[in-house]
This record gives structure tokens, sequence and C-alpha cells, in this order.
């Protein structure tokens, strides 16, 4: 019997969308050819605004890959620009405060969890900011300029899908970490031969940057479950998870980056790091982090909307789940907080949705964004097709209905 809603019937539960996506009318002063540009977090509860001239547009934005930053925000990548105004002239005070290394800080919503900012010492006068946190306005706003730390990936990560991010086309260099570019075709032999190869069965560690989430997740064992019994978020094929490109307004200021994964896990197959019990609803981890159950370890949630649940590290803001009322026995799971041993994607785990259309895309509609969501769509079918990878199912089942891909 199938106990779960079909993908993505149940995704009208994420939080209610309002377009962020803001005119150029709305936001530019057509006598000084000046831009507002507004920074925000997912509850509102911190805004920040500078006037930039739109001669001095884009701004310039890298691309991170290194595993402190997949695990600190829990997507695949950070994009980090720098914010037009010195540090000094904004009051970030009402921000938490996460000290990610020696010389950087970072600042986030203590509510939401959104990160927004962070300083440098070795640069005391200058403010990144998390392109994330960004509105999409329609004009262009961040200009890809290289992907650092990709050798922590293993795989490539997410620089498969962010090759020509820009409107110009361009490729843009992958550096191993500061220096040493990659060739675009490393790793040349895939860590996992096929899509439809070997399919691990060990736990795979779950944890956050400041380690205060550390958990197990292990894959269901569906291989003798007949089809129509298997989970909607289950490849029919390889008995893997599905794993997804969302684009939605709402998980982009959950964590500071625009486009994120998700994969989706029953939390019966979840466990603590030391393999004792996780908690097995929504209802059970909810409460759990209400009572402050150290089973869970530094988690919190924002209740982004009646039924949604939106869980973060409290002290370093990664985000790491998605929970919904509808669904107390599934979550979704932040895929760059997991450490698989065939590289950031974890595709000896997880059945990825290459080339298709991102969730919600219709959230970058009218902004700068758009054209980022159609590129990476782009590139990650590119990547597809050179890898051999065979669609998604999911993919096939929308086109085998009409629907466009």
């Amino acid at each position: 019997m199938q106990y779960y809603p079909r993908y993505p019937a149940w995704k009208h539960a994420k939080t209610l969308h309002s377009s962020l996506s803001l005119s150029l009318h709305d936001t530019m002063d057509l006598q000084s050819n000046t831009i507002v540009i507004t920074a925000e977090c997912l509850c509102k509860a911190h805004t920040f605004t500078a006037e930039v001239p739109v001669a001095k547009l884009p701004l310039g934005g890298h691309v991170c890959h290194c595993n402190s930053c997949r695990h600190f925000i829990g997507a695949l990548y950070v994009v980090e620009a720098t914010w037009p105004q010195p540090r000094e002239n904004v009051d970030t005070s009402g921000l938490q405060r996460y000290q990610f290394s020696a010389n950087i800080t970072y600042r986030f919503c203590g509510t939401c969890s959104t990160p927004m900012f962070w300083e440098s010492v070795k640069y005391p006068s200058k403010l990144g900011v998390l392109s994330g946190s960004l509105k999409n306005i329609d004009v262009n706003l961040i200009k890809l300029t290289e992907h650092i730390y990709v050798d922590d990936t293993l795989d490539g990560g997410a620089s498969v899908w962010l090759r020509k991010p820009n409107a110009d086309g361009k490729e843009i260099p992958r550096y191993r970490g500061r220096s040493a570019e990659i060739p675009w075709d490393w790793p040349q032999v895939p860590r996992v031969t096929e899509l439809e190869g070997t399919q691990e069965q060990g736990a795979i560690p779950i944890w956050c940057h400041c380690k205060g989430i550390q958990l197990l997740f292990r894959r269901g064992d569906y291989a003798s479950w007949e089809r129509e019994e298997l989970p909607w978020f289950i490849d029919p094929r390889v008995n893997k998870p599905l794993a997804s490109f969302d684009a939605c307004d709402s998980c982009r200021l959950h964590f500071g980056t625009d486009i994120v994964n998700w994969t989706f896990v029953n939390l019966t197959d979840i466990s603590q790091a030391n393999g004792n019990a996780f908690p097995r609803t929504t209802g059970e981890l909810k409460a759990a982090v209400d009572t402050g159950d150290s089973a869970i370890g530094t988690l919190a949630y924002y209740q982004s909307s009646g039924d949604v649940q939106r869980y973060f590290c409290k002290v370093c803001s990664a985000s790491a789940f998605y929970a919904c009322d509808e669904r107390p026995e599934i979550v979704d799971l932040a895929i760059g907080l997991l450490e698989a041993p065939d590289g950031a994607r974890a595709e000896g785990y997880l059945s990825w949705d290459f080339g298709n259309t991102p969730a919600w895309v219709n959230d970058t509609r009218g902004g700068w964004r758009e054209g980022l969501a159609k590129r990476v769509q782009a590139d990650a079918e590119e990547f597809r097709i050179a890898r051999d990878y065979p669609k998604n199912w999911k993919r096939l089942q929308k086109e085998a209905k009409g629907g466009l891909s």
C-alpha cells in the first residue's frame, strides 16, 4: 500500500510564497542611475539595503565548495560577494555571530537561520554577503567569477551545473583550492561508474560545521518491495532516494544559497551518531527540540508556516531538515550535510534529477535568478549527457504526461 503523497503534490505545504522579484523601476533611481539592493532573512526580522551605481554592477561572487562551507550552510556550495558598504557603516549587531575560523565570522538570523554576512580579520573594512539573501531584482546583480576548493568535493560537487553560470555563456575556472586550476573534464572517471550501478548500503554521516548536529543516514532497504509499494521519493530502478533541485524563495533564504538540493528520507532511517534512536515522526522531532532532548543536539526550528518546520543548527546556522505536518514520517534532508565516501553529490546513495526543471522555478521569474535557474538546468543536462546517465524516473514520468522537462 502507498502511504506517501506523490512528489510534488505535497509541495503546496511549503511556505506560502509571495513574489520577491522586484521590477527595475521599483528599485532604480532613474535620475542618478543608481539601484537599491536588499539583503533580508526568511522571517524578515533583518533587512539591509544599499544604494549602488548601476555602473558598478554586477557584483563579483566566488563559489566556494569547501567541506567547511558545505557543512556550515547545508547546501553544496556558497556564493560570497562583497556588500557595497564598508563594514563600519552596517549595523549587524542584531544578527547571531558564529566564529567559522580564526579569520572568518558569519552573521545569521537566530530566528530563521538565514546566513547573511561574513566578516574577515584580514579585511576589517570589508563586509561579505551571501547571495541567497539578496532580493531577486530585475538587474544583472551577481556575476560568478570562479569555483574554489573544488578538490574537497571529490566528484566536482555543484560546480558541474554552474559551469557557465553567467549571461555571457562563458565557462568560469575551477580551482583545487585557491589556485591550481582543474580542467572541466575532472574527474575523468565517475566515482560511481553508473547511476544504475552498485548500491551502497553503509550509513552516511550527517554533520554541521560546529558538530552540534551529528547523525547517521542509512538508506532504507527496498529490495523486496513491489514497485507500487515504494515511497514516492524512491527511484524504482535502483531503490535510491531522489536528489532534487529547488529554487523556492523560502528554501533560498533558509540556506542563503540561490538553488538548493534536498533528498528525502524516512525518519526511521536516521539515527544518532552512536546508533541510538532518533525521533521517528515530525511530531516527535518537534517535541524533542521543544524539550531540549539531547538526542537532537543543537537542532532548532523555524515555523515558516502553520504546518511547516525548517530545522537548522542554532549555533552555526546550518540548514538540516524541512518537515511538513502532512508527511509525519518523512523529512527533506539537506544534501550538503552528508559526508559520503564517493563525493559531495553522494551519487552512490542518491538518484539525481539532472536536467529537469528545478522545483518552484517560478519564484525566480522577473529577476536575475531567472536566467541563473535556466543555466543551471542546461548545465546539469549537459553533464548528464556527457556522463551517459539515464534521465531520472521523475522526469520520465513528467514527460510521459506531457510536461516540459
